[in-house]
């Protein structure tokens, strides 16, 4: 009985172990950020991005300027304006500044808007690279430290940073 048990225990030690030396566990890492800011994509979304900002920050700063001179006219000439007057310009004034603050905010969820079409390409080019990089090289996981969640990855983790510059064409 013991000589069956010893032979199953060796049997079973020695599966385990071709297993394991088949079945490599291999795991990676990488910071999505760092590869983002590489990507030549991410650099003509940024100018694209900050041409937008200034388009729209023209147009508040116009919108803003129009607004001050009307308001500076009406506490001019306030005192000369009949009551009729002065309440047809004070309702123009706070049309006016209904409309600056409105597309105060409409221009920043535009800005959102924009930079989520300019940007979500370019992520979702970083990723498919990442995964075929996995998938080729039998990554079992890739961890992405550019978001935070590892706290820990040892010196056995694979950096697969200059594998997916390679898939992308990046230098």
């Amino acid at each position: 009985m013991k000589k069956i048990i010893g032979l199953l225990f060796v049997v079973l030690f020695v599966t385990t172990t071709a297993f394991a030396q088949k079945a490599e566990l291999k795991f990676g890492h990488i910071n999505s950020t760092e590869l983002l800011d590489l990507m030549p994509e991410r650099e003509v979304a940024t100018k694209q991005l900050q041409d937008y900002s200034q388009m729209l920050q023209k147009e508040m700063e116009a919108m803003q300027t129009e607004y001050q001179t009307k308001v500076s006219a009406y506490l001019e000439k306030q005192a000369t304006f009949s009551d009729l007057v002065k309440k047809s310009k004070e309702a123009e004034i706070q049309e006016m500044q209904r409309r600056v603050q409105e597309f105060q905010s409409t221009a920043q969820q535009d800005y959102q808007q924009k930079q989520a079409e300019l940007i979500q390409p370019i992520m979702d080019k970083a990723q498919a690279a990442i995964e075929k990089v996995g998938k080729d090289n039998g990554f079992i996981y890739i961890f992405d430290l550019g978001a935070g969640a590892v706290v820990y990855h040892s010196a056995l983790s694979i950096d697969i940073l200059p594998l997916v510059k390679k898939e992308l064409g990046i230098q």
